[in-house]
């Protein structure tokens, strides 16, 4: 094999496929990154059993060939070269990359040995690749970590005609976010949980490139694979087995209190006032009509607070939240203002964004949910 390209377009493409590599192998292989030279474009590969990622280039090729190197070194040497054309060529179980008066020699591993990748299901539909970036990283927040329970772990994706929505939970908190998408099939009905790492990585790589996403899901009787593809990169993952709980039903139809405040303010305020607290330790929140007072306690009785305007409308209360679940979702909003719907002090409160209207008036932004659980507090 042996081939000629542009140092950005290797860079870009290598670096993409390195990061989905597993970085404690179950075999060495695995670590490689399979390089496949064919009709004028180079094919990046990488695989895990999980995950598989592909990403495509054009080359000058001088002979066509496939080669298997380690992914992770072979993207920290593309990184490093200078500005000019890089040429690779592989046989007799090394590789060498030349690149101006750079040169490099690695070892290459056996081709035979590495798993064939899975076939990209079918594509159901597309969606706008920032949407589903930002979507993903609001959702995936509230998975679970815990890997005994599996399906929390996972975000469940629900495809509804033209509705698409995104659904996590660890049993603490809850995220949903409900978006439209264009479905190849206006009739569609398909639901599959995702693991929430895989899923997250996906969404923020294809993010910033812009343009649209292609969803790809087998229909029915299909293997438990879910695609995704744009920019000349597809990856695929597993899903896991099952379905979360109905967790809209969790979600009160009705409020006794509202909270709206800055979001960026409360953030701050959040921060500043748990230094005084071990990671994870609850904050409480005073609220009444004269304001917002934000305050925490650590050990060896220090102790924080720091009051704040808001505008409110419902019976003073106090409300304890576990930190960083509560800054967690102030960021996931994505917007000016942060409204907190409440019907009772010890049940679970809903977050909102909300941002200016036409009128000037401040308007819940539909569409994602983030629901609480608080924490009982000694008053």
């Amino acid at each position: 094999m042996k081939f000629r390209v542009e140092r950005d377009a290797l860079t870009t493409a290598v670096t993409w496929t390195a990061k989905s590599l597993p970085t404690r192998p179950s075999v060495p292989v695995l670590a490689g990154a399979l390089l496949s030279v064919n009709d004028g474009a180079l094919t990046i590969s990488g695989f895990d059993y999980e995950t598989s990622s592909q990403v495509t280039v054009a080359v000058d090729a001088d002979s066509p060939g496939t080669a298997l190197v380690s992914g992770r070194l072979l993207a920290e040497i593309v990184k490093a070269l200078p500005a000019k054309p890089v040429e690779f060529a592989a046989s007799d179980g090394h590789a060498e990359l030349t690149c101006g008066s750079a040169r490099f020699t690695l070892p290459t591993m056996p081709v035979e040995d590495y798993p064939a990748l899975p076939a990209m299901p079918g594509a159901v539909g597309t969606i706008p690749a920032d949407v589903f970036a930002t979507a993903v990283s609001q959702v995936a927040v509230a998975a679970g970590r815990d890997d005994t329970l599996p399906t929390m772990t996972g975000v469940q994706v629900e495809m509804i005609g033209t509705s698409l929505a995104l659904l996590a939970t660890d049993r603490y908190r809850m995220a949903v976010r409900e978006l439209d998408w264009a479905p190849n099939d206006d009739d569609i009905n398909l639901t599959m949980l995702i693991p929430a790492k895989a899923l997250s990585d996906t969404a923020r790589s294809f993010g910033s490139g812009g343009g649209d996403v292609t969803i790809a899901m087998p229909q029915e009787g299909g293997t438990g694979l879910v695609g995704f593809s744009a920019h000349n990169r597809h990856t695929t993952s597993r899903v896991l087995d099952g379905q979360l709980p109905k967790l809209r039903s969790l979600l009160p139809t009705a409020y006794n209190a509202k909270l709206r405040v800055t979001a960026a303010e409360l953030v701050e305020v959040s921060r500043r006032v748990a230094l005084v607290a071990e990671r994870d330790t609850r904050i409480q929140l005073r609220i009444d009509t004269d304001g917002l007072v934000v305050e925490a306690g650590g050990t060896e009785d220090a102790k924080a607070s720091e009051a704040m305007d808001c505008d409110y409308n419902g019976e003073p209360m106090t409300v304890a939240f576990n930190s960083q679940y509560l800054l967690d979702g102030l960021s996931a909003i994505n917007a000016p203002t942060a409204v907190l719907s409440f019907t009772d002090p010890m049940k679970p409160v809903v977050l909102t964004g909300a941002a200016p209207g036409e009128d000037d008036e401040v308007q819940e932004i539909e569409g994602y949910k983030y629901l609480l659980q608080p924490l009982r507090f000694e008053s």
